[in-house]
This record gives C-alpha cells, structure tokens and sequence, in this order.
C-alpha cells in the first residue's frame, strides 16, 4: 500500500537550485533561512539518489534521518502515579 520512504537532510549553498531536487524525491520543506531542504526518497533508490545529490554543485552535505533506528513502541512497566497526586 505504501512505500517505503526514507527522510534526508540537504544542506545548500543557495535555494533557488534547490527547487530541482524535486526529481529526486518529494520536497518536504525548504528553509529559507538556514538553507536546507527536508525530502523523501524511495528506500530502495536512496542510496543512488544520495550519490546523485551530493554531486550538484549548490548542495554541502547531506544527513539521513534516524527516525528508523528511534524506538517508536512503549511499554507500561511503571506504575501510574497520576492518583497519588490528586486532589
């Protein structure tokens, strides 16, 4: 159903070249600002599309995003302590 998408920071010299980072992956944001370019790439194709990128002559770096390795699953081993505290 969906595809497997992986999140990428790149950091640029300039913005306005940095619209055509669009045929590589879906533009998130564009900050203005600071200068980088929050995108999704397919999985499967990130590692040629980051080699891709970091060729482009405006772009410094690029960072991968970790939101893959966080650990998004809680358990409850602590009690609840929320009634120790009420009125």
């Amino acid at each position: 159903m969906f595809t497997d998408r992986s999140g990428l920071i790149v950091w640029v010299n300039d913005i306005r070249p940095a619209k055509n980072l669009e045929k590589y992956g879906t533009v998130h944001y564009i900050s203005k600002r600071m200068n980088y370019v929050a995108m999704y790439v397919h999985t499967e194709k990130l590692e040629e599309a980051t080699r891709l990128i970091q060729r482009l002559p405006y772009v410094k770096k690029i960072e991968k995003s970790m939101r893959k390795e966080i650990k998004t699953e809680y358990d409850k081993n602590m009690p609840d302590k929320t009634r120790f505290y009420s009125l």
